[in-house]
């Protein structure tokens, strides 16, 4: 097959799900282009997509979860949104493009260009299949007016909600949120950990906690690094991940520069390595970070959610004993301390930080990618 994997930069989340899903195809013996179908319009138009998105998260979050209220209260299967008439105009350049390749099907991991497609469906402009990627862990406002010839789930405790939402059951595939083979469980955890710290020049034999914050550098960073250093017993060491958000990383050398057991960096590609090297994770419950720990299998602290779509992947996360989380810095930090120490069996009964490794690994799907491909290519 030649696939078309069409994002677009409203978090960097969307962006890992379809680079996985193009790594599984091309080790599937397939090939596959990916593309922000907002370039189509230029540049100017990705980046005020992408950084109207970005800006309103950062700086508006509970702007941006009114928003989704409002979004999840008018959106229905019988009528359409202002976000697909939108998303509507990007048709004839999509349409434009696909005329200049020979592409078998498209897959999306945003509802954006599922928005597109659906309504180039409607037209008669879209000839090839095209599927979509749910990487959040509920039915986001608008799926319901989208018409695609697949949508594959993060898991199959979603499916009752895309169908009461009016997608045909028979288009649902629970198969996971891809990732990178980089985020695969570790046949031997303790090798994997040694491994990681060594090349990550991190000690050994010293737990260490890692903060991330999503590739926007969401949160209160700050703040809660400064809460969490001082807790640190003698020995243990804190890794915390800024994604793009540089201020918060000026600001947080500055604040530690003189602690050798606090390490500050900015945006990585080696966040794989740092989850091997970690013992617990403090993360914002995106769908993709979370899926990426939850498939790793490291326990999981969630720390305070985008309002949304976040806040619902953090509830699924806890319900099922897949993560811990409080609205408090100082329980989020003391439900991680307890991660870390909590090892052994207290009268019999599994420890928090045993359950939730069990329970991660009998809800983790880390094949989810190829299975992907295998439903493109009968698509």
């Amino acid at each position: 097959m030649k696939i078309l994997i069409l994002s677009c930069n409203t978090g960097e989340g969307h962006n890992a799900a379809g680079k996985a899903i193009r790594e599984a195809a091309i080790r599937c013996g397939h090939t596959a282009d990916m593309l922000d179908m907002f370039l189509l319009s230029g540049k100017k138009t990705s980046h005020a997509v992408g950084g109207a998105y970005v800006e309103l998260v950062k700086h508006m979050p509970h702007a941006f979860g009114m928003l989704y209220k409002i979004g999840m209260a008018i959106s229905s299967n019988k009528h359409k949104s202002p976000v697909y008439y939108a998303n509507a105009l990007m048709a004839k350049k999509l349409a434009a493009c696909l005329s200049q390749h020979d592409y078998d099907i498209i897959v999306t991991p945003h509802l954006y260009p599922a928005e597109t497609m659906t309504y180039m469906k409607k037209k008669g402009m879209l000839k090839i299949p095209a599927a979509a990627i749910g990487t959040d862990y509920t039915c986001i406002p608008f799926w319901e007016e989208t018409d695609l010839d697949a949508y594959f789930l993060p898991h199959e405790d979603c499916v009752s909600e895309y169908v009461h939402r009016g997608i045909p059951a028979d288009r649902l595939y629970p198969y996971g949120i891809p990732v990178s083979g980089a985020f695969s469980p570790a046949e031997d955890r303790i090798l994997a950990k040694m491994h990681a710290r060594n090349a990550l020049n991190l000690p050994q034999g010293v737990p260490i906690c890692l903060v991330m914050s999503g590739s926007m550098g969401f949160g209160k960073l700050a703040i809660f690094a400064a809460e969490l250093s001082p807790r640190l017993k003698s020995g243990e060491h804190m890794v915390i991940i800024c994604g793009n958000n540089k201020r918060i990383y000026t600001v947080l050398q500055k604040q530690f520069q003189n602690n050798p057991r606090v390490h500050i960096l900015g945006y990585t590609n080696r966040v794989a390595d740092y989850m091997d090297a970690c013992d617990v994770i403090f993360t914002k419950p995106g769908g993709l970070t979370s899926t990426e720990a939850l498939v790793k299998r490291i326990p999981i602290v969630h720390t305070a959610p985008i309002p949304g779509c976040e806040t619902a992947n953090r509830n699924f996360f806890v319900k099922r004993h897949l993560s811990v989380s409080s609205k408090y810095i100082a329980k989020q930090i003391t439900l991680g301390k307890r991660l870390l120490s909590d090892n052994q069996d207290t009268h019999g009964k599994r420890s928090l930080r045993e359950e939730m490794l069990l329970a991660q690994k009998e809800n983790g799907k880390p094949d989810a990618a190829v299975h992907i491909i295998k439903t493109l290519e009968k698509l």
